[in-house]
């Protein structure tokens, strides 16, 4: 069925799926769109889509494959970085038998740089203090969605840069696999009203271009960060 929408359709579905977590739809309509769909390739949400089921069902060397294959946009280096390292520390537990500790996954990134398309070059710090880690955490529990001067006060306290704060709730939104019912209302409507439908077998033959279309307008316009409990306290 993924192959009868439009290239902006497809973003949008997967651009939703990817911020609701939802990595099990994700799959199921990513398995609907042909790999020789002309239109989709370079769509860097659609990557970040097959990169992210890649990681959850343990294909590393697809995922590698992934993102060695497009040199992505600066704003989506934080999160795909992740899914690379993640991925590298995985197979290591996996071939030793034990849980890494911080030399182990150190080695590793020296022995694994991470790949070009996906780095500006930059030096990454990835060890955070337990006390900046601790801080993130405990905001992120009351306030996903921080506002920017919740953000500046986050930095100062952590000691960290306002875009390794950025990065950090952007990525643990996306990693987070939020169970039904605890997303914002708008994402709710959103994905009750139109995804769950889009990707329910039985639907498939019922939706209609427009609705799909109207989807796709009012995901883009729609962009307010839902309310959420203040971090000042934490600042």
């Amino acid at each position: 069925m993924g192959e009868s929408f439009s290239t902006d359709q497809v973003s949008c579905l997967c651009e939703a799926l990817l911020q609701a977590g939802n990595v099990d739809r994700l799959w199921r309509f990513l398995s609907t769109i042909p790999s020789s769909a002309e239109l989709l390739r370079g769509n860097e949400t659609l990557l970040k889509a097959q990169a992210l089921v890649a990681f959850h069902r343990e294909e590393f060397k697809e995922l590698y494959a992934i993102l060695e294959s497009h040199d992505f946009h600066p704003s989506n280096h934080g999160f795909l970085q992740d899914l690379y390292l993640q991925a590298r520390y995985k197979e290591a537990e996996r071939s030793r038998g034990r849980s890494l500790g911080a030399v182990d996954k150190y080695r590793l990134r020296k022995k694994f740089p991470l790949p070009k398309t996906i780095w500006d070059g930059e030096e990454t710090v990835y060890c955070f203090k337990e006390k900046s880690r601790n801080a993130l955490k405990e905001c992120y529990k009351s306030n996903r969605y921080p506002t920017p001067d919740e953000k500046k006060n986050l930095a100062k306290v952590t000691g960290l840069s306002l875009t390794q704060v950025s990065n950090w709730f952007k990525n643990r939104r996306q990693r987070d696999r939020t169970p039904s019912g605890t997303h914002s209302k708008r994402q709710g409507r959103f994905q009750q009203q139109n995804i769950v439908g889009i990707l329910n077998d039985d639907l498939y033959p019922e939706i209609s271009h427009t609705v799909i279309t109207q989807t796709a307008q009012s995901q883009l316009t729609s962009k307010q960060s839902p309310n959420r409990p203040s971090c000042h306290k934490l600042c």
